[in-house]
């Protein structure tokens, strides 16, 4: 039943449902419309008691993906950054199709088109696992798992430089850039990765006692380390202070420059080409983050302890020390040679102790 109540024009309904009497207004002023409202709301109590949900087809990879993005509140800017690149090298493949039309087939030649165009393993599962998480927070994921399966990633992409690339490195960036040669010194000198140079204000470094605190950082444990610095990364820092006789506690030690202008309140963006000017120069190619490797690698050569090498890179754990130590070949032999040298030098070879006490079957003879 539609009816009028009061003086306002205003329709309501009223209808008997399940032994009740649904009396509710229309909100309208419209006949028709209150009898479109009284039809919907019958329906909706009818689904509601027989349990039954209107089923709606998932959006498209598109619309999906900015809709998850939006929803990942409180996530680190560099994660963002990193689902970011991620979906725009998905949406060219699937950004149309529904999220319940993507295959796991589809996702495989994905993978294999992806490779053959250059892209790392690395790269390739880094977008798979963003694909993934959008699937999941549709529910969609499931009929995929157990069939997609994630590419090999090669172990070896982090590399310590030699002494001789470290040289021709700081001389080629002091020739390129003074900036881009100081952030090379304290990523050497100090382990720090990109970012947490980038973003350094000056209130984060204190030259009396020759420390400095890291601000932003990729990890929790990397957060607030103090870190000490060496005499390189000291005079680095005296010279490139030199240049800002003025500047706040709360500016950054490298400001956003761009056509001669400065403004220290904003962070640069980076070294690039200053960087890749430098590599030609010193005639080699790495990546800005070898440095970091570099600097670890050098610590675990000179034996420095697990917790105090964590300490300085901030470390979580001992897999990530292993995975960033890349001790170099010359200081395997001269490891090796150490524990040598003191028999060598009292004129017994330690094959012979080995024989003689026969431990090897091998004759003296034949060794000569």
């Amino acid at each position: 039943m539609i009816y009028k109540r009061g003086k306002s024009g205003i329709y309501s309904y009223r209808f008997r449902f399940a032994g009740r009497m649904i009396h509710e207004s229309a909100r309208t002023k419209s006949k028709t419309l209150a009898r479109e409202a009284e039809r919907q709301r019958r329906r909706e109590l009818e689904e509601r008691i027989n349990n039954i949900k209107k089923r709606e087809l998932p959006p498209s990879l598109e619309r999906a993906a900015v809709d998850w993005q939006k929803s990942r509140s409180g996530i680190a800017a560099r994660t963002l950054d990193i689902a970011r690149v991620a979906i725009d090298h998905l949406l060219p493949a699937f950004g149309p199709k529904l999220l319940c039309d993507i295959t796991y087939q589809q996702i495989a030649d994905y993978q294999r088109i992806r490779q053959q165009s250059g892209a790392q393993g690395r790269t390739v599962n880094i977008e798979i696992i963003t694909l993934r998480q959008i699937l999941k927070s549709y529910d969609q994921w499931l009929p995929l798992a157990g069939k997609v399966r994630m590419l090999r990633e090669r172990k070896d992409v982090a590399k310590a430089l030699t002494p001789g690339q470290e040289r021709a490195l700081l001389a080629a960036t002091a020739e390129a850039d003074s900036a881009c040669h100081t952030a090379t010194v304290l990523a050497l000198n100090t382990a720090m990765r990109k970012d947490e140079i980038r973003l350094l204000r000056w209130e984060q470094i204190d030259l009396e006692k020759r420390t400095l605190t890291v601000g932003h950082s990729k990890t929790e444990a990397g957060r607030g380390r103090l870190i000490t610095l060496n005499l390189p990364a000291f005079e680095a820092i005296v010279r490139w202070a030199g240049r800002f006789p003025s500047v706040k506690p709360c500016d950054y030690v490298f400001p956003w420059c761009e056509n001669r202008q400065i403004d220290l309140s904003r962070p640069t963006k980076g070294w690039r080409t200053a960087w890749r000017t430098a590599l030609r120069r010193a005639g080699f190619h790495c990546r800005f983050h070898d440095l970091r490797v570099t600097c670890i690698t050098k610590l675990a050569e000179s034996q420095t302890s697990d917790m105090t090498i964590m300490a300085i890179a901030g470390h979580v754990s001992k897999h990530m020390l292993e995975h960033y130590s890349r001790i170099r070949v010359e200081a395997k032999r001269a490891a090796l040679d150490a524990i040598a040298r003191p028999v060598l030098d009292a004129g017994v070879h330690q094959n012979v102790h080995q024989i003689e006490s026969g431990d090897s079957g091998v004759s003296i003879k034949s060794l000569n």
